[in-house]
């Protein structure tokens, strides 16, 4: 009985691989175009769902005033990264924080021979964990600072009701289903010393 099983096991699999080699010398015969793989995977990312609330990525997709930030991400090749579980913090720049930079810098940063400082950059805005404005408050008040995934850690102070982190005001906090984006007014770009 297991040997029958075994070898229906084994016709099934060569059938699979000779279709499945067919259909590419098929394809290559009557000279249809293959499309390359994209080597950039984006897992979690690619995932379509109407259903569920949104993620950190899709609220920032979904924000016209984060669009600068979604095209670094994307160049930088990082989008599973605001997929994955959670919980996690984004500390997510506006339009306006980087049309603060010098000019060039963004065009700058999203060539190829860039992406590892640009992704640096971008790992500066994030921190394990869910932390809303509130929560920052309370951090501040207990003279904490937060650990980023770049390893860093930022200082977070307030001035009256305003909360700031690594010297970007926050300015709104925004639960998702795997985290809190916090739109920031500046990126955070290391302390030059």
């Amino acid at each position: 009985m297991k040997k029958s099983i075994y070898s229906l096991f084994v016709v099934f699999m060569m059938l699979c691989v000779m279709s499945c080699g067919t259909a590419t010398q098929e394809n290559d015969a009557q000279g249809a175009s293959i499309e390359e793989p994209n080597n950039t995977p984006l897992g979690q990312a690619s995932v379509v769902d109407d259903v569920s609330a949104a993620n950190i990525l899709q609220v920032a997709i979904g924000s016209p005033d984060h669009t600068t930030l979604v095209a670094a991400v994307q160049a930088a090749h990082i989008e599973h990264v605001l997929v994955n579980a959670g919980p996690l913090t984004v500390f997510a720049p506006n339009n306006a924080a980087f049309a603060k930079l010098p000019e060039g810098t963004v065009e700058n940063l999203v060539k190829p021979e860039n992406i590892a400082t640009l992704t640096t950059i971008l790992t500066r805005h994030a921190a394990p964990g869910s932390y809303n404005i509130e929560g920052l408050k309370k951090e501040a008040r207990k003279g904490r600072k937060l650990y980023m995934a770049t390893g860093d850690y930022l200082e977070v102070t307030t001035e009256g009701d305003d909360v700031f982190v690594g010297g970007a005001k926050v300015i709104a906090s925004i639960q998702t289903s795997n985290g809190i984006v916090n739109v920031v007014e500046d990126v955070i770009l290391p302390k030059s010393e």
